[in-house]
């Protein structure tokens, strides 16, 4: 076999302590990039311990290793804790696996599901507006706008991926003294990693939070073991009121209804589907919309840039309707930039499982490609920060601007924060209406601008809330303050 052609062997032990712990140590998030300065693609070569491993920030090489087809010399890694409460879509091996979840998750994401998020979104909005005593206040301040996001992300999950009636207002303990579904999903989906690195024993001991997380899982739980024989019996029934359920979860249920003998999921493989794509949805969703709304506090005239976009669109005086979506391609272009600069899918593992060649395209300015060879069982490392803040790709990575995408499809692949590929994130265009729909009626109606400490300007503000992302399974932003203004036709 030829030798590597291009390779890099760090030997500094800060090299590789800084590069393996990269997302953790960053201060602005363009400030890792440096570890590529030399080479976009480095190979790393561990001392002792472990296995080869090789680190890219760019796109091209991404697209390689994970747009294959199921005979691909990739597979996925490091995805063991989604498997927590089954098998699923996002966390299945490629190949007939895959193909199996494939064939019944897509038939859940179609155009009605669509509509009814663009819908459910709206109502929520209004919802919230009242709820919160906004619809008779001209001015608000919000100590952290996570607290909008992540409900009104939650609340849109609760609507159309389980069709339950959920409102704004409504208590997180139900008539019967028992947790509410929709706060038991809160519950998982904030203690996360907590709830799946802990023993059994220890989240049943009577400290309060631990407590409440068993008390959330036993919630989610008999919750939907009961819903999915439930639905089933409602799909084969055939009434009316079943034909006419959009939601997720009955969509899902359907499809795996349709099937037979091996093709079917079984009951926790709907389960771990279910609750893998509620997660993705709410808190994927819920951190790129707050990152948003604090980006544009600090950009005054962006702000105002798409706010004339969507006056030219939908007017001060209605709704906006599902129809108007690629119409709004700013507000759309706003959301994407804001999921650059804080992709909430940081790294991407995958490991080869054969030897192969990756072509690595040569430094900018030159031409071609210089061809790597990587053997079986190499570590692949797709640094998703690395790239959206590779200035071969994004020149001035650390600028705010939308005006990147600009007259970019909803659906094309020139944005690479969902993914690539035929394993691209299948909640895309859910994430996109959702986040559509929400920012175009909170940024008609009101001016987002920063909520100061004592004694803050902009700078600090944005050294408070912007420089330091907060990192779990997903990238966010710390608690970012804000003060809303109502806007009227005039500005």
């Amino acid at each position: 076999m030829v030798e590597p052609q291009l390779s890099l062997y760090l030997v500094l032990a800060q090299d590789l302590y800084a590069i393996r712990l990269m997302p953790c140590r960053i201060s602005g998030l363009s400030s890792h990039i440096s570890v590529y300065s030399a080479n976009e693609t480095i190979s790393l070569v561990p001392f002792f311990v472990g296995r080869p491993t090789l680190y890219t920030s760019n796109i091209d090489v991404m697209k390689q290793v994970v747009t294959g087809d199921t005979k691909a010399s990739w597979t996925k890694d490091g995805l063991e804790i989604l498997r927590t409460w089954g098998d699923n879509l996002v966390a299945a091996p490629d190949g007939e696996v895959w193909r199996r979840h494939r064939r019944i998750v897509g038939p859940a994401f179609d155009n009605a599901l669509y509509q009814r998020v663009w819908a459910a979104t709206l109502e929520t909005y209004r919802e919230m507006e009242v709820a919160e005593g906004w619809s008779t206040r001209d001015t608000v301040d919000i100590p952290a706008v996570q607290t909008i996001t992540t409900k009104m992300a939650l609340l849109i999950i609760a609507k159309c991926g389980f069709g339950l009636p959920v409102k704004w207002s409504a208590p997180p303990i139900g008539s019967d003294g028992n947790m509410a579904v929709h706060e038991a999903l809160r519950v998982l989906v904030d203690s996360y990693i907590v709830s799946m690195l802990m023993p059994n024993w220890l989240t049943e001991h009577t400290v309060t939070s631990f407590a409440k997380i068993r008390a959330a899982f036993q919630a989610f739980t008999g919750f939907m073991d009961h819903e999915i024989g439930a639905r089933a019996e409602e799909v084969r029934s055939g009434t009316e009121a079943a034909e006419n359920r959009t939601d997720m979860f009955t969509m899902l249920v359907r499809a795996n209804e349709q099937e037979t003998g091996k093709l079917k999921l079984d009951d926790q493989e709907v389960i771990g589907n279910v609750f893998i794509m509620l997660f993705g949805g709410h808190e994927t969703t819920a951190h790129t919309l707050s990152a948003t709304l604090a980006l544009l506090a600090l950009h005054q005239e962006i702000q105002d840039e798409i706010w004339k976009d969507i006056v030219s669109v939908v007017g001060y005086d209605r709704d906006p309707v599902f129809n108007e979506y690629e119409s709004l391609c700013k507000v759309l272009a706003t959301f994407y930039e804001a999921l650059r600069l804080f992709p909430s899918s940081y790294l991407m593992m995958r490991t080869s499982t054969e030897d192969t060649i990756l072509n690595i395209p040569n430094a900018v300015g030159q031409d071609g490609n210089t061809p790597l060879v990587v053997h079986k069982g190499t570590l692949m490392m797709l640094d998703i920060i690395g790239m959206q803040y590779n200035p071969r790709h994004f020149p001035e990575p650390d600028e705010f601007r939308p005006s990147r995408w600009y007259n970019t499809s909803a659906e094309s692949e020139a944005f690479s924060a969902f993914g690539i590929g035929p394993r691209a994130c299948i909640g895309r265009k859910f994430a996109l209406v959702e986040a559509v729909a929400f920012l175009t009626m909170f940024l008609r109606d009101w001016r987002v601008g920063p909520a100061f400490q004592e004694g803050e300007d902009p700078e600090a503000w944005r050294e408070r809330v912007l420089s330091k992302p907060v990192i779990g399974l997903t990238l966010g932003i710390k608690g970012a303050s804000v003060k809303l203004t109502r806007r009227d036709a005039r500005n």
